[in-house]
């Protein structure tokens, strides 16, 4: 009797080490709900930081354009952030069914390679520096994504106009006695045509920035040319 208790306590021994003891079963159940809630709080975190950095910097843009920290016009400026705005937290924040849309992707796919160009181009500027690929990027990539931008915009718009429609979200009636519902679709139509009168807006302010950038410098390569031709 006495070698089975002792056999019974080995085998019990040996089970509860392979399975693991229940200390060790709830050291490794905080140490994965530690692990767990530590990248929820540093992923969450970095959301929010950014987000707040974007908003900041967008708002602080407008301020400095508008009280001529920097050079960049302040109309221009705005109708980008409002209409970022207006695309980012109302047609796409406000409605789930919007943001699995392609046209959602391409949207944010198209702003990011926008600001990919542009914030090198400003940080060599701030150390007076000119590097003429980056320099270049800045004053030509902005052709053919600007267009493509405004398009995947327009098309998320018209996208979400249906859904607008039949959830009845931003949408109320006059008072008495007019008492007409006015859908947000409505406004959204209106907005479609802000977006291309937007980008004809920075169009031009874009396209004459880039004309000054390379006309200075054929103006210069002129006169240095025409002076090498005098001596």
């Amino acid at each position: 009797m006495e070698l089975r208790a002792k056999e019974e306590e080995r085998l019990n021994k040996l089970r509860l080490e392979s399975e693991g003891s229940p200390e060790t079963l709830a050291n490794l159940r905080k140490g994965y709900l530690f692990m767990y809630n530590l990248v929820q709080f540093l992923g969450f975190s970095w959301i929010f930081v950014n987000l707040t950095v974007q908003f900041y910097a967008g708002s602080c843009g407008n301020y400095q354009c508008s009280i001529g920290v920097t050079s960049s016009p302040l109309l221009p400026s705005l109708i980008q952030l409002v209409g970022r705005n207006f695309i980012l937290f109302i047609v796409i924040g406000t409605m789930e069914e919007m943001q699995n849309k392609a046209a959602v992707f391409f949207v944010f796919y198209l702003w990011s390679i926008v600001e990919i160009f542009r914030y090198p181009f400003y940080m060599l500027t701030c150390t007076d520096m000119d590097w003429k690929v980056v320099t270049w990027l800045r004053y030509t990539a902005w052709i053919p994504i600007y267009p493509l931008g405004c398009l995947a915009e327009a098309v998320s718009v018209i996208q979400s106009i249906p859904i607008f429609n039949e959830t009845g979200l931003f949408s109320f009636t006059l008072p008495y006695p007019v008492k007409i519902k006015v859908r947000f679709s409505f406004f959204l139509q209106i907005y479609l045509i802000m977006i291309f009168l937007g980008l004809y807006i920075n169009f031009c302010h874009l396209y004459k920035q880039r004309r000054w950038r390379y006309g200075q410098k054929r103006k210069k390569v002129t006169g240095l040319l025409a002076s090498l031709s005098l001596i």
